[in-house]
């Protein structure tokens, strides 16, 4: 129950004031030349003035609201250090128990990240999640702030106000103030680089505090599937290492620095360095023998693709061609062929053969050259036309014990739609071209295919009665491929809706150029927010399980599911950041998963440092849980009124805020009525009888 006076003014405040300023000049005007009655007179007036202001007695009905306390508990990853967490929920419940002898005081609990939920930001954000439960708490309830830390938070306000509160905040350090660390810190680490290229990244050895700074400690680097090599470095001076790109995609560099006596975890002696591998663009040299409607197909694929340089020659004037004109009348550029396939050839990552058949431009030197070329690991396409199977065919020549297939001198004229072959359903070239899907594919005729025999390595795609009509072969470090006709052309033009020639022709092109993309066997991780994927690629019919070994060492195996010809995958839940390591058979995968040297993790000391300035501003304090002199204790907690120091060395403060709402509301007029009436009435009299005597 609450009792006030309230007035609700009969007449306009300003009115009542310039009518009251006016009568009481008079009055002093009257008590300064001592006229009789003035007293009367200025009585009479304050109660006509008193009743013009109509003064309420106002009775209120209140109920009394608890205070609110918020207490913020750190569950971050650098809490599960050195026994931290044990430590922050023995003082949770010591907590939980003090304020709850705390008559009319509420708690609201806040744990960062949510429990169960996987930590996705890079850092702590303790004061993001305060923030979502300050939004539900009236301002006038808030009593105060508690926050179970080590104090390595990385969202910390620059001031109260930004955070929308006017009451303490008091930290308990969940640890202690000389505890020592050694961390290894990346400076700089380079974004991407050429393939087969080496940059240099920098990173320095730290300890917390520097004891160590000057000594030498070993550091371990792992480059990808390679032996780790060590290298003794100064502590506290930056330190390059070299990081290599074998190849395209993340190229990932481990680095771990020895674990120093009495450290306080080794989990930041470890460092990732990942760039991403890019290369150059493609050098490709199309030879065609003749023009013809595909040339403009193989031109134009070649030439829409960015990471592809293409030098293109067409054999216009054979030398057998002898119409007399003069060669200084002739607009034709030679065939630098001295240039092409003797001083430059092994500057080309792929060879194109577009209906090219022997015509004497190309000495048998030359071709032998280029059958030299794959065997050292280059790469060559042969897309035959029907000379492919005369006398002129290029499997006449030097390049016939590296092609894939021999003609027989039989070329087959008769519409059919290429077909995917059983191998061609598993290789990374013809998997999945849209289309192919039914034993009937969905795309355009071809009218024309090269008959051949003697055929090594995988076909991938044939015509009619199953004659090969693509064929792959690996020749020790080269490749080579056969497209045994040269009517790929009318996908290209829509003839009766065409076909996937741009996938076709350009996965055929990355395969040769060794694409780790388009490998027929190959292990693949990566890892995905809170996830890591594992996906093996394979010719065979079933494939080994995986054995995944996480960034703590512990190993799982694995079975990875079919999802498509020749594709297995498996997706794990990876709550723990860091490195993964995965082997299937013979072959192995490195994944990172979460932050790449995450902040979270780079400095692991407890400290208030960084929230001294938030509570000093607030009037908190910081209070040491891990401290030998604390003993495990926590301060009292006290319910003051005002102060502008909430804490002491063993008591925190918490604002009594005194909240209520109003359930009813009474008004009883005070001078009003009757008795209103007879008291002027009477003070008037009274004046009038003075005036009278």
């Amino acid at each position: 129950m609450s009792w006030n006076i309230e007035f609700a003014p009969l007449l306009p405040i300003p009115v009542l004031a310039v009518l009251g300023l006016a009568g009481f000049a008079l009055l002093a005007l009257l008590l300064q030349r001592r006229a009789h009655g003035a007293l009367l007179r200025t009585l009479a007036l304050g109660l006509l003035v008193l009743a013009l202001m109509n003064p309420t007695l106002r009775q209120e009905e209140r109920e009394s609201l608890a205070d609110i306390a918020v207490v913020a508990v750190d569950e971050s990853n650098s809490q599960r250090v050195a026994g931290r967490i044990e430590l922050t929920r023995a003082v949770r419940e010591k907590l939980a128990a003090r304020l709850g002898d705390i008559a009319n005081l509420d708690i609201r609990w806040v744990t960062s990240p949510a429990s169960g939920a996987t930590q996705k930001t890079d850092g702590t954000t303790l004061f993001a999640d305060i923030g979502r439960v300050l939004s539900d708490i009236p301002p006038e309830r808030l009593a105060g702030v508690v926050l179970l830390t080590d104090g390595q938070i990385h969202d910390i306000p620059a001031t109260a106000g930004a955070l929308g509160i006017q009451v303490p905040v008091h930290a308990i350090i969940t640890g202690n103030d000389d505890e020592f660390d050694r961390r290894l810190e990346v400076l700089r680490v380079p974004r991407f680089g050429l393939v087969g290229s080496q940059q240099t990244a920098k990173v320095r050895i730290t300890d917390e505090p520097g004891k160590g700074t000057g000594q030498y400690v070993t550091l371990k680097i792992i480059h990808e599937n390679e032996a780790p090599v060590t290298r003794r470095v100064r502590i506290g001076e930056e330190v390059e290492i070299p990081v290599r790109f074998p190849h395209a995609g993340l190229n990932i560099v481990e680095l771990e620095v020895e674990t120093a006596p009495g450290e306080l975890t080794g989990t930041n002696n470890k460092a990732v360095l990942a760039a991403e591998g890019v290369r150059e663009n493609l050098r490709v040299l199309l030879v065609s023998g003749e023009p013809h409607p595909g040339e403009r197909t193989w031109r134009n694929l070649l030439k829409s693709d960015a990471a592809v340089d293409l030098v293109h020659f067409t054999i216009l004037r054979p030398p057998e061609k002898q119409d007399g004109t003069p060669i200084n009348q002739l607009s034709l550029i030679a065939f630098p062929t001295r240039e092409l396939f003797s001083e430059k050839l092994d500057q080309f990552d792929l060879i194109i053969f577009d209906r090219y058949h022997r015509r004497g431009v190309l000495p048998l030197l030359y071709l032998d050259n280029v059958a030299r070329y794959v065997e050292a690991g280059g790469a060559v396409l042969v897309a035959a036309g029907e000379r492919y199977a005369s006398p002129t065919s290029l499997y006449r020549t030097p390049l016939s014990h590296i092609l894939p297939a021999a003609p027989t001198g039989r070329v087959v004229e008769k519409a059919y739609r290429p077909a995917i072959s059983d191998t061609g359903q598993r290789h990374p070239v013809t998997r999945g071209l849209a289309g192919a899907a039914k034993d009937d594919p969905e795309w355009g005729r071809w009218f024309r295919l090269i008959e051949a025999s003697d055929v090594q390595g995988d076909v991938l795609m044939h015509g009619p009665g199953k004659g090969p009509l693509l064929v792959l072969n690996r020749l020790q470090e080269g490749r080579i491929a056969l497209l045994l006709s040269d009517h790929a052309w009318l996908w290209a033009r829509g003839f009766e809706g065409g076909g996937p020639y741009t996938a076709l022709l350009r996965r055929l092109a990355h395969w040769l150029m060794k694409e780790p993309d388009l490998e027929e066997d190959v292990l693949l991780a990566t890892g995905r927010d809170d996830t890591l994927v594992i996906e093996r690629r394979s010719m065979k019919d079933k494939v080994e399980p995986a054995e995944v070994t996480g960034p703590g060492g512990e190993t799982q195996s694995v079975e990875l599911d079919e999802i498509a010809p020749g594709i297995w995958r498996k997706t794990l839940d990876a709550r723990d950041s860091g490195i993964f390591r995965v082997k299937s058979g013979e072959l192995s995968a490195v994944a990172h998963v979460g932050a790449l040297n995450s902040k979270e993790l780079a400095t692991l000391t407890a400290s208030a440092e960084k929230l001294q300035p938030l509570l000093e501003e607030t009037g908190g304090g910081a209070f040491w849980a891990g401290a030998k002199e604390s003993k495990g204790d926590l301060p009292r907690v006290a319910m003051l009124r005002a102060g502008r120091v909430m804490h002491g060395s063993d008591w925190m403060g918490l604002r009594k805020r005194d909240a209520y709402i109003t359930r009813g509301v009474r008004l009883i007029p005070l001078f009003s009525g009757l008795l209103a009436l007879a008291l002027l009435i009477g003070a008037v009299a009274m004046t009038w009888y003075r005036e009278g005597r």
